[in-house]
């Protein structure tokens, strides 16, 4: 085992040698714990009271006992820096400085403690030197320090004795949730997130009104942070977790907008980052970005920023380039979206713990408790004490002139209070405050005053006492004091809450109006919403040649569209079954155009739903229980109406029950319940007869017979065309040849009136003719005309012209054909 030992000393008659021998062990452990422990209580973890390290508690203490308020001048930052040090903080002036200087920046806390005049820095740049900068104390930083001096908190001597400094501030409100803080100990770190001033001191007062009150009562006054910069925090999910247990994530988003730049050009005008985030930070990875390949479609980036304006970092998109497309690159590849882990760890009685929510407030709501409780004890006493003093010279005025006998006729002022002491029977206080009184004083109009003095002293001594003998109005003070704070101190929010990482657009029921609105899904799986006006058929004509048309874009075939409102929700019919709930808010917004919409701006179905492997979404739906229901076509030709039965609160349905090895091949919504429902099958045969045949059923049930199959045969395509329209059928013959896909075979377009009625759960009519090595069909689909096709990659194809034959046979096809739909 090593040792440490002390040399000898030299040989001294008058020395006693003492030779300790220590365990390095032990004397390590013993050394880093006490270190760790000053780390941990005196510089890096704040006080879940006040919700300030101690440094930054001994900067509002000095320049509260130096006089620098609100209302008086500007000071040198280097001579608050001197008298802290000086005083109060045994360390280096450059760590006084820059926690003075955090303290003054408005972008850092949401409730700045320090007015800063001068050059305070910015998030890309340092503050200039202590010389040049002054500063005063903030409103708010008044109001941590107010009533200090009426014996609120405890005191203890500074570091080497000769002050005294406060163990905790007064605290008016919440600073810890409102301004949050960061720090590094030795084995624990701290990072808590600002919120907003008035929600923080609303969930406190429904805290003092409620004490029971759980975690969902209070994120009700406090649904999430809110950042000085502003931004969009993403996945509310983590801000519950933090609340709950002291530990939570979320993603803060920059908040953009897409203008008009240039009279040519789009771009992305950032006006909030995510906290702590500079824009020559942004800029610098965007060109980084941008030089290594990664990043395409932008032109260039400006930092317009100024003190008129605020932030505004200018992002120019290239022509042929979606902005909305760009931006979701931005959020991945730069600081534009950034992550912030909460860790709420507080020192509570000394000790380093994790709180929630509902535990910060509790510990902040009952420090105010005693500081009231204090401040109210000190003020009865010392009317208590005045009042003692009022009602001894109102003694002394009864019977003035015997007062003026008694002192004239004694020989010395101690004979003087003897001998009134013993005639009026005042206290040794009263007698020497009467002596001390001047002659002036003592008039009758002195009396008058003193004796509404007495009265009002009075009044005030019984109203403290009853709020000293009253929790409840103990309570309703505190409450009191923390409305009027939030009053004079309260601010809009500035950060906006969303719930998930596909919604561009505030979880704030009034942020977005509830207009009505289409969404629509796209053959490649984009999914977006448009206005009702925009037009969606895209055809220049009834011939079927409109399908083909060259104006198309690439992602514009949409196999499925449902009018809504921009708050409602919507469902996804997946092939296995499921219905899966959607929030039309979330969706991307497509720009007004004429003509066919183009989803080039939508967002991929898996950004908002999570589908297993081999589901596919099938078609869109509304959850009116006022419509006829959705209409069902399984691969093994099962047939289903379901009753619009969709409960609010779950998110993901089961609409059929499926029997083992059969999958939903088409699901339609009927508009109106007088629909032909119509299946084809892989060996050409088509069924058709009204839905008025199928009986509806609940969501678990298994449905009933379609269509009788053949040995082998399989159905590969369901819909719902309305007999009163103009409809078609496509349908594509299995050939040798595939690609990416898609079918390359002989296709053939059938007026849908050649196919007659047949009943339900028969074998129905042969649509298409075989031709030699051709053994089934691959695709089909029936629809209102003019029936628009794509390939798998969304690029548009043209269909041949329509056959009057029933039983035709097909004719090749220009391009592989992947998806057919018809005007939505």
């Amino acid at each position: 085992m090593a040792r440490r030992t002390t040399k000898s000393p030299p040989p001294d008659d008058d020395f006693e040698e003492r030779i300790l021998d220590i365990d390095v062990v032990d004397e390590m452990k013993g050394s880093y714990l006490e270190y760790a422990y000053s780390v941990i209580y005196a510089r890096a973890l704040p006080d879940a009271r006040d919700g300030m390290k101690p440094v930054h508690r001994r900067i509002v203490y000095q320049m509260n006992e130096m006089g620098l308020r609100p209302d008086r001048g500007f000071v040198k930052c280097a001579r608050v820096v001197g008298e802290v040090m000086g005083k109060l903080h045994p360390h280096g002036d450059a760590s006084i400085y820059d926690a003075m200087v955090r303290m003054a920046q408005p972008f850092s806390q949401r409730l700045p403690l320090v007015d800063g005049h001068g050059n305070f820095g910015s998030l890309d740049d340092l503050p200039a030197a202590m010389r040049y900068t002054e500063a005063r104390m903030s409103g708010p930083a008044q109001l941590m320090v107010e009533s200090i001096d009426e014996d609120t908190v405890d005191f203890a001597p500074n570091y080497d004795g000769q002050e005294q400094e406060p163990d905790v501030l007064p605290a008016a409100y919440p600073n810890l949730l409102v301004n949050g803080s960061s720090g590094i100990a030795v084995g624990m770190a701290t990072n808590m997130a600002p919120h907003n001033l008035g929600e923080v001191i609303s969930a406190a007062r429904h805290l003092i009104r409620y004490p029971n009150a759980d975690l969902d009562a209070l994120m009700r006054h406090v649904p999430g942070p809110d950042l000085p910069t502003g931004g969009r925090i993403i996945g509310l999910s983590g801000i519950r977790d933090a609340y709950e247990t002291g530990r939570g994530t979320f993603k803060i988003r920059a908040t953009v907008s897409v203008e008009d730049v240039t009279p040519r050009r789009k771009g992305l005008v950032v006006t909030e980052l995510p906290f702590t985030v500079g824009p020559e930070k942004v800029i610098a990875k965007i060109k980084d970005m941008v030089g290594a390949k990664k990043l395409q479609g932008i032109a260039d980036v400006k930092d317009l920023t100024d003190r008129e304006h605020g932030l505004r970092l200018v992002i120019e998109i290239k022509n042929g380039f979606n902005p909305e497309a760009v931006l979701e690159q931005l959020y991945k590849l730069t600081p534009m979206e950034d992550s912030f882990g909460i860790n709420n760890v507080a020192l509570v009685d000394g000790q380093p713990l994790t709180l929630g929510l509902k535990e910060l407030l509790e510990v902040y709501v009952d420090h105010r408790f005693t500081v009231v409780r204090r401040r109210c004890e000190f003020r009865r006493t010392k009317r208590r004490d005045r009042l003692h003093l009022v009602n001894g010279l109102l003694v002394a005025l009864v019977d003035i002139d015997e007062v003026i006998s008694i002192i004239r006729a004694s020989e010395n002022a101690a004979q003087a209070k003897e001998r009134l002491m013993e005639r009026f029977g005042l206290s040794d206080i009263q007698t020497q405050y009467i002596l001390d009184t001047p002659l002036r004083r003592l008039t009758r109009f002195d009396r008058i005053e003193l004796e509404a003095e007495r009265d009002r002293l009075n009044e005030e001594i019984a109203e403290l006492t009853r709020i000293l003998e009253s929790d409840a109005e103990l309570r309703k003070l505190v409450s009191g004091e923390l409305a009027a704070v939030a009053k004079k101190y309260g601010t809009e929010r500035r950060t906006v809450l969303l719930e998930s990482a596909g919604a561009p657009v505030s979880a704030v029921p009034l942020e977005v109006a509830d207009d009505p609105c289409r969404v629509l899904l796209s053959s490649t799986g984009l999914l977006a919403r448009t206005g009702l006006d925009d037009g969606a058929d895209g055809s220049d004509s009834d011939t079927g040649k409109g399908s083909g048309s060259s104006k198309r874009a690439k992602h514009d075939v949409v196999v499925s569209a449902v009018p809504t409102t921009a708050r409602s929700d919507i469902g996804v019919v997946t092939s296995t079954g499921r219905l899966l709930r959607l929030t039309v808010i979330d969706l991307p917004m497509l720009p007004d155009t004429v003509g066919p919409p183009s989803l080039a701006g939508g967002a991929p179905l898996t950004e908002f739903l999570a589908l297993d492997d081999g589901e596919r979404a099938l078609c869109l739906t509304t959850l009116d229980e006022s419509s006829p229901g959705l209409a069902l076509g399984t691969a093994q030709g099962v047939v289903k109406r379901v009753v619009p039965d969709y409960p609010p609160n779950k998110d993901d349905l089961e609409v059929i029950g499926l029997k083992e090895g059969d999958t939903i091949v088409g699901a339609v919504e009927l508009r109106t319940g007088d629909e032909d429902l119509v299946f084809i099958t892989d060996d050409a045969q088509l069924l058709r007869y009204p839905a008025s045949q199928v009986r509806p059923q609940g969501r678990p049930a298994g449905g009933m017979a379609g269509i009788k199959l053949a040995d082998g045969a399989q159905v590969i395509s369901f819909t719902a065309v309305d007999p009163a329209v103009d409809a078609v059928v496509f349908t594509v013959a299995r050939s040798e040849g595939t690609l990416d896909g898609a079918t390359e075979g002989t296709a053939k377009l059938t007026p849908f009136d050649q196919y007659p009625r047949k009943g339900r759960a028969t074998g129905g009519v042969r649509c298409q003719r075989f031709l030699r090595g051709e053994d089934g069909l691959v695709l089909a689909w029936a629809g209102a005309a003019p029936a628009r096709a794509a390939t798998s990659t969304g690029t548009p194809a043209e269909l041949p012209p329509k056959d009057p034959r029933r039983d035709g046979s097909g004719v090749p096809l220009a391009k592989p054909v992947a998806v057919v739909a018809g005007p939505v």
